[in-house]
C-alpha cells in the first residue's frame, strides 16, 4: 500500500494542508470538554467565580488573609495585588464601594494563578475560622451579617483542612469570594451571566471552526484520493499499452479491467478515509488520554475496560471476517472473466444450444460473490450495535464511580462530565482506527493487484540506442536461424527457420493448425521476441529500432478482427 505514495510525491501541499486542518480539528475536539466542565463547574455552580483569587479585595480583607498566610505566600499576593486609593477606587468601575481603600490584582501568569489559588484558598478558610470565632464571642457583630455569610462561617468554623479534598477547599474559597465581591457592591448576577455567556461563545466559535476544518479536510481528502485514482489509472493504462502477449499471458482481461476499475475503487475508498483519520484518530485518541489524567487519574481504569473491550471486539472480528476480504477480489475477477466470455461467445453459445450451461456457470460466479458479500457485510454489522453497547456501558460505570467520588468530595459534577467525553472521545479514537483496519485488508489485496501490473517488468523494450532502418533495402523481410520458444514452454514451437520475403513479392506460409504459422508472423512486429537467431526487417534487426518505428513500416491483418466505436 505504502509504494502508492510514490504517486502523490507533488501532492504535499494538500497533505500539509490536511494534517494541519485535523490537528486544528482534534485540539478543539479536546478542549470542548474543558468549556463544557467550566459551565457547570465556574458558571453554574460556583457564580461565575473561577478560584480564590479574586479580582479585587477590602483593604481589611487583604490585611487579615496576610496574618493567617505563610510569608512567602503573602509576599506572592502582595506582588498580585495592587492597592487603589479612594480616589483611584472612585474612578475606576468599582465607585459603588465608599468605605475604603480596595486591593485590585495586577495581571499575572496562569501558573502564577494556581500558585495563588492554593494559598489563598486555604488562607481564606482559616479567616473564615477566625472570623466566625470573633463573631460568636460577639453577637452584636454576628447582627450585622447576612445569613448566607453567617452560615458559610459555620461551616468553615469545623473545617479541617489536612482531611478535606482540593474540589471541597476551592468551593469553600468561592463562597468567601462571593461575600467579598458582595460587600465591595459587586452584582453577582452579572458575573455569572457575563462568564456563561462568554465560555458559551467560546464553545460556539470551536463547534464552528471544528466544521469548517472537517469539511475543508473532508474536500481535500476526496480530492487527493480522485487524483490518486486518476494517477494509478492512467499509470495502469500506459503499462498495459506496453504490455506484449508474454505479459498479457499472466494476466486475463478481466483481471485487468477489474485491476483498473474495482481495485482502484478500494484505494480511493480508502485513502479518502486514511487521511481522515491516520493522522486524526490517534491526536484525539492520546489528547483524550491526556486530558483525562489531568481531570481525573483514579478513574482511568475504566477507559481501560472499555478499550479492552473494543480490542476484542474488533480482534474476533479480523479473525472472522478478514480472509474473506482477501477472498472477494478473486470472485470480482471470476465473475467478470464469466461474464466477458458468455457475451463474447454469444453466437456460439445460442449455435450449441448451452444456454443453460452457461446461466449455471454465471449463477455460481454470482452467488458465490453475494454470499461472500453477504458474509462479511454481516460480520461488519454487528461492529456497531456492539461498540455502542460498550460506549454505553461504559457511560454507566464512569458515573456510577464518578458519582462515588462526588460524594466524597474527590470529584466536581463538571470534571465527571468533561471525563465522559474524554472517554467517548478515546473510545470513538479507537472506533476510528479499527475502521481503517477493517477496510484495510480489502484495500491492501486491490492495492498488491494494482502493483502487480505496475512493477511488471516489461519483456520487449526498445534499445537505449535505435538503429536507423536501410533505405536499400525498403519492404524486406528476413529470418535467420530463428529458434522460439514461449514462456514456461518446455520446448521451441519454431526451429531453425531461415528465409527472405523480398519487397514486392507475396510470400505465404501453409501449414496444418498449430504448425506456429501465426506464431511465426507474431514475431515480426515483436509481439514476441525470438529466443535464437534474429529478425531483419528493412536490413536492419527488429530488436535494434525502435518498436514504434517498426510498426509505422507493418500493415497487420489479425485474424480475428477488432471493431473500435466511432
Amino acid at each position: 500500500m505504502l509504494k502508492l505514495f510514490r504517486y502523490l510525491k507533488k501532492a504535499y501541499v494538500p497533505v500539509i494542508c490536511i494534517v494541519i486542518l485535523l490537528v486544528i480539528q482534534a485540539t478543539c475536539d479536546l478542549s470542548l470538554p474543558t468549556y463544557t466542565s467550566k459551565i457547570v463547574n465556574v458558571g453554574i455552580q460556583q457564580g461565575g467565580i473561577e478560584d480564590a483569587v479574586p479580582d479585587v479585595m477590602r483593604e481589611e480583607t487583604f490585611l487579615g488573609l496576610e496574618k493567617v498566610m505563610k510569608q512567602k505566600d503573602v509576599d506572592r499576593m502582595k506582588d498580585a495585588y495592587k492597592l487603589y486609593s479612594k480616589k483611584q477606587v472612585h474612578d475606576s468601575k468599582y465607585k459603588d464601594y465608599k468605605k475604603g481603600r480596595l486591593y485590585v490584582r495586577k495581571k499575572i501568569t496562569k501558573d502564577e494563578r494556581e500558585k495563588l489559588d492554593t494559598a489563598m484558598s486555604k488562607g481564606m478558610i482559616n479567616l473564615s475560622a477566625q472570623m466566625a470565632q470573633q463573631i460568636a464571642a460577639n453577637p452584636k457583630a454576628a447582627a450585622s451579617l447576612s445569613n448566607s455569610q453567617k452560615k458559610m462561617m459555620k461551616q468553615m468554623e469545623h473545617m479541617n483542612l489536612k482531611d478535606m479534598p482540593d474540589s471541597i477547599i476551592s468551593q469553600a474559597a468561592v463562597s468567601f469570594v462571593k461575600s467579598e465581591y458582595k460587600a465591595i457592591g459587586i452584582d453577582m448576577d452579572q458575573v455569572q451571566i457575563h462568564y456563561l455567556l462568554t465560555t458559551g461563545a467560546k464553545m460556539v466559535g470551536l463547534a464552528f471552526l471544528i466544521m469548517a476544518a472537517a469539511v475543508l479536510v473532508t474536500l481535500l481528502s476526496a480530492r487527493l484520493a480522485a487524483r490518486l485514482s486518476r494517477v494509478l489509472r492512467d499509470h495502469i493504462f500506459q503499462k498495459v499499452m506496453d504490455f506484449t502477449n508474454s505479459e498479457f499471458d499472466k494476466f486475463s482481461t478481466a483481471s485487468l479491467i477489474t485491476r483498473s476499475t474495482n481495485d482502484i475503487q478500494q484505494i480511493q475508498q480508502f485513502m479518502t478515509m486514511m487521511f481522515r483519520i491516520v493522522v486524526y484518530a490517534p491526536l484525539l485518541g492520546i489528547g483524550g488520554i491526556f486530558k483525562v489524567l489531568t481531570t481525573n487519574a483514579k478513574m482511568t481504569w475504566t477507559i481501560a475496560v472499555g478499550v479492552i473491550a473494543i480490542m476484542l471486539v474488533i480482534f474476533v472480528l479480523f479473525k472472522v471476517a478478514m480472509p474473506k476480504f482477501k477472498v472477494l477480489q478473486k470472485l470480482i475477477d471470476r465473475l467478470n472473466l464469466v461474464t466477458r466470455e458468455i457475451l463474447t461467445g454469444l453466437s456460439v453459445i445460442r449455435a450449441f444450444s448451452t444456454e443453460k450451461h452457461e446461466e449455471e456457470r454465471f449463477d455460481k460466479a454470482n452467488m458465490d460473490l453475494m454470499k461472500t458479500n453477504l458474509f462479511v457485510n454481516r460480520a461488519m454489522t454487528f461492529m456497531m450495535p456492539i461498540m455502542m453497547l460498550i460506549m454505553n456501558g461504559l457511560t454507566v460505570l464512569i458515573v456510577y464511580v464518578g458519582a462515588h467520588n462526588i460524594d466524597l468530595g474527590k470529584m466536581q459534577v463538571g470534571d465527571l462530565m468533561a471525563f465522559i467525553q474524554y472517554a467517548m472521545q478515546i473510545i470513538m479514537a479507537f472506533l476510528f482506527i479499527s475502521m481503517v483496519s477493517i477496510m484495510m485488508p480489502r484495500a491492501q489485496v486491490a492495492a498488491e493487484r494494482v502493483n502487480e501490473i505496475l512493477d511488471m517488468e516489461i519483456m520487449i523494450k526498445d534499445p537505449k540506442e535505435p538503429k536507423p532502418f536501410l533505405p536499400e533495402k525498403k519492404g524486406e523481410v528476413e529470418f535467420k536461424n530463428v529458434y522460439f520458444c514461449y514462456p514456461d514452454a518446455d520446448e521451441a514451437v519454431l526451429h531453425n527457420i531461415s528465409f527472405v520475403a523480398p519487397a514486392g513479392k507475396t510470400t505465404a506460409f501453409i501449414g496444418s493448425t498449430g504448425s506456429g504459422k501465426s506464431t511465426l508472423i507474431n514475431l515480426i512486429p515483436r509481439f514476441f521476441d525470438v529466443t535464437r537467431g534474429s529478425i531483419l526487417v528493412d536490413g536492419q534487426d527488429i530488436r535494434e529500432v525502435r518498436q514504434s518505428d517498426l510498426c509505422d513500416k507493418i500493415g497487420y491483418v489479425p485474424q480475428k478482427g477488432v471493431l473500435f466505436s466511432g
